[in-house]
Formats: structure tokens, C-alpha cells, sequence
């Protein structure tokens, strides 16, 4: 297939200056790029993947441009490089980084008018992907995967990729083991059979832990091994909630929580339902929502900034 003679809109080397890598993970690296024409950073995911033309990627790519919302991440285009031949995606480049680089400077929960606030915003997101005519299935919801704009805005990315991932002839042995997910925020009926096939219920299960991981600042079953998660989820075991604190102030939203992660894929609530109930706590505490975010900036800001002291001294000592 001809990259070129398709939409979305095709990004080459020649369209970029100041490519640097980000960050990896097993499915490819993410890049932070300058767009010439465009004026501004982009975000380039390139994919490990040989399925020689690009036909796999390009067909979910088109299906994951459909619309736009405020929660999930515009993808602008494809791209493909030369030196080394490489394919990704071209997206809208996040200021603030990932929910979980945010959790790992806080090293607590957020305040609660932001703990609300990006609840609600992912429900958004997950809700859009599943009211799309074609549903969008995310398949793989972690902190990791909600990204922050410059007001800490949560968007949803990766969404759709988990059918791409499972598409390449190529991807790392641990990912290719788990194509539909990341073991931790994966239900217990993908670990009952092998013939597990994913549905929206599936995004629910996974918002219910992540909702735990947003109300604590932590990761579910860190220091578990997968075997035993596998083991025991399906039995269920689930985080534990003597992690979360204002247990007064969060006992609805852990109400939510709970339905999300009920071992029933029949019984969690719909991402409709998500939606509308993170709205409502989220509208109580609206009020102190840019107070939240300004002490929030102020942290991050402050680590980033003696982060690149340490750097710039680590360099410096290696010129000596």
C-alpha cells in the first residue's frame, strides 16, 4: 500500500527537526518532535511492527481520527521515516506528561477538586470510545496512559492500539503474551479462558483500578508477581482499600470503584453511568479546582526544574 496516497495525513523526516526520544516501552519509543509547517511539538510513537506496508496500522488509524473529544488524544497523522525505516503515529504533544510521572513527583494522591476532576475526564474519554458508532475499545487503561496537558487536563491515549499491537507480526515477548492489556488493570474473565474476547465491560474493570490508583497515588499489586495476579484476581482479589485516604470525602466515588471491578462483566455500571456520577462529586468540588492545579504545577515545576540542576552538574562533572 502506498502511505502516500491515503489519509490520515502521511509525516516524514523531512516535516521534523529536534526528534528526541522521550521514552520506550515494548511496542516501540515516543519522540518529541518540532513540525515545521504545523509550528508546534508533536508526539511520534514509532511501532515495532514489519507487516511491510503499514495497511494494519492505517486502518485503525483512520478509525481512531473519527470525531474528536476534549478526553482523548487527537491523532494528527502517520508517520514514516526513512533512516532508519520506521512507522508511528503522529500526535498532539502533551505538556505535563503521563498521570503516572505525575504520581511518581506528588508521591500522594492529588488534591481532591483535581482527583475528581480527572476521574470525571477519563470517564469522558472511555465514554466517547464507547458511544463511537464503531465502538472504540481502549484495552489497556493505566496512569501510564492518561496523558496531562499544561492545565493537567487528562486525555486518554493508546486507545485502539491494543488491536494494532495484535496486528504486527512483531512486538516484545512480554507484551506479546498480553496484547489486550497490562496484566494489573486486565479483568478476571481475560485469565478463565482462553477464548476471552474483550468488550466495553473490559475498559470498565480496568477505569474501577485505575480510579483506585488515582485515589492513592500508588499502582495496584506493585510488588506481586503476574503469575499470582492472574491466580488470584479471578478469585477476587482486588487493591486494597485501607490505601485510600479521606475515606469520607471518597466513599462515593469508592462506591464506584467497586461496581466497576465486580467480578461480573454483567454487573459493572456502563461508561455512560461513570460519567454522569464522576461529574456530580466532580461539581462539588469544582470550586477549588485551580487552586488544586496551581499547588500541583508549582510541585511538578519545582522537581523539573532541580531535575535539570542535577543534569546540568552531572554533566559538568563528566567534562572535568
Amino acid at each position: 500500500m502506498d502511505l502516500s496516497s491515503v489519509s490520515p495525513e502521511l509525516v516524514s523526516d523531512s516535516d521534523l527537526i529536534n526528534l528526541v526520544r522521550i521514552d520506550c516501552g515494548g511496542f516501540g519509543s515516543i519522540y518529541k518532535a518540532r513540525h515545521l509547517s504545523w509550528c508546534c511539538d508533536v508526539a511520534i510513537k514509532c511501532l515495532h511492527c514489519d507487516d511491510g506496508n503499514g495497511s494494519s496500522l492505517l486502518r485503525e488509524v483512520k478509525l481512531m481520527r473519527q470525531g474528536s473529544s476534549p478526553c482523548v488524544i487527537q491523532v494528527l497523522g502517520v508517520f514514516q521515516g526513512q533512516s532508519p525505516p520506521r512507522l508511528g503515529l503522529v500526535m498532539e504533544f502533551m505538556e505535563r506528561g503521563s498521570l503516572c510521572s505525575m504520581q511518581k513527583v506528588l508521591q500522594k494522591p492529588p488534591p481532591l477538586p483535581l482527583l475528581f476532576r480527572l476521574a470525571h475526564q477519563v470517564a469522558l474519554g472511555i465514554n466517547f470510545l464507547h458511544s463511537r458508532t464503531r465502538t472504540i475499545l481502549h484495552l489497556d487503561l493505566k496512569p501510564s496512559n492518561v496523558l496531562l496537558d499544561c492545565s493537567l487536563n487528562a486525555k486518554l491515549t493508546d486507545f485502539g492500539l491494543a488491536r494494532i499491537y495484535s496486528s504486527m507480526s512483531q512486538a516484545s515477548k512480554r507484551d506479546s503474551e498480553n496484547p489486550m492489556g497490562t496484566i494489573n488493570y486486565m479483568p478476571p474473565e481475560a485469565f478463565r479462558s482462553l477464548s476471552y474476547t474483550p468488550t466495553k465491560a473490559t475498559d470498565i474493570y480496568s477505569y474501577g483500578i485505575l480510579l483506585w490508583s488515582i485515589a492513592t497515588g500508588k499502582q495496584p499489586y506493585q510488588n506481586a508477581l503476574p503469575s499470582l495476579v492472574k491466580f488470584l484476581i479471578p478469585k477476587g482479589e482486588r487493591p486494597s482499600l485501607d490505601e485510600m485516604v479521606n475515606c469520607e470525602e471518597l466513599a462515593e466515588l469508592k462506591e464506584l470503584m467497586m461496581r466497576c471491578w465486580v467480578n461480573s462483566p454483567e454487573q459493572r455500571p456502563s461508561s455512560k453511568d461513570c460519567t454522569t456520577e464522576t461529574e456530580r462529586l466532580y461539581e462539588k468540588y469544582k470550586h477549588g479546582i485551580d487552586d488544586a492545579v496551581h499547588r500541583v504545577l508549582t510541585k511538578l515545576v519545582s522537581q523539573k526544574k532541580k531535575k535539570k540542576k542535577i543534569n546540568q552538574h552531572s554533566s559538568f562533572a563528566e567534562l572535568l
